[in-house]
């Protein structure tokens, strides 16, 4: 399978999420959301796998290959929060999310060899990246809906909305812990050493201490909605430089040995 053929697995795939978002959104019969939705991971992921076969290694290196596992767990994040909150709109939050990262893949394809360095040919490789695209998509989740309060509700939601926030930091603060640790153990089998400091680990502990005083600070009993929703959105931020900001920082492309994802 060739990169050449996204393009119609992306569009199969996002008529089937567009659909379950619309299907959720008007309160119809659940069971055609998670039809629809399910109908669209289903096909995403074929496309993956088979790209998987076709390079012979995972699709994990370049940031257009980490952007399909973004746009895959974004729905499948969605459709989670939706079976266990039955947040109508959260489908379709997905959604635009995942089309906004598949049409920068269709606007900005990159090359897909099938050569890899001997450190990602670690067993450790695709769990450390998979754990943490799934948090990247919970947390991106909630920087949205973080927007969303602070612009419509001027930064006074009601304690349902805030739940969801909590919840889905929750989610994601978990999966990112799990990925460190994954991390931390293909570092050791790759580099001898679990912890080095590199730019890219730097940024990863200021993310994850990001998250981390938000979750405290939602402890507090009269913790302010609106300074909770600007922590979420400051954490995601150096999420975002931890992610892919790194790579365009001069000192940490002659540094870090976590530039690799580069063309």
């Amino acid at each position: 399978m060739s990169w050449d053929y996204f393009v119609y697995f992306a569009v199969v795939a996002l008529a089937a999420w567009g659909a379950g978002a619309l299907w959720a959104w008007r309160g119809r019969q659940v069971g055609w959301v998670y039809v629809f939705t399910l109908s669209g991971l289903a096909v995403f992921l074929g496309f993956i796998l088979s790209l998987w076969v076709s390079l012979e290694r995972p699709p994990m290196r370049t940031m257009g290959e980490t952007r399909l596992w973004y746009s895959f767990f974004l729905p499948l994040g969605g459709l989670i929060t939706y079976v266990r909150w039955k947040y109508k709109w959260i489908l379709s939050f997905s959604f635009v999310l995942s089309l906004m990262f598949i049409c920068i893949n269709l606007l900005h394809p990159e090359m897909h060899s099938k050569t890899l360095m001997p450190a990602l040919q670690s067993p450790w490789f695709a769990p450390h990246v998979i754990v943490y695209m799934f948090a990247y998509a919970m947390l991106g989740v909630a920087a949205v809906m973080a927007v969303c309060l602070l612009w419509l509700k001027k930064g006074n939601p009601g304690e349902r909305e805030m739940t969801l926030c909590d919840n889905l930091v929750y989610v994601g603060l978990a999966f990112m812990t799990l990925g460190m640790l994954f991390g931390a153990v293909w570092a050791k089998e790759a580099w001898g050493h679990y912890w080095s400091w590199d730019p890219k680990e730097t940024w990863a502990v200021a993310t994850w201490f990001g998250y981390l005083i938000y979750v405290h600070y939602r402890l507090e009993v009269h913790s302010d909605c609106r300074k909770s929703l600007i922590i979420l959105l400051v954490s995601f931020a150096l999420l975002q430089m931890c992610w892919y900001g790194i790579n365009y920082l001069p000192s940490a492309r002659e540094t870090s040995v976590h530039t690799y994802n580069l063309n």
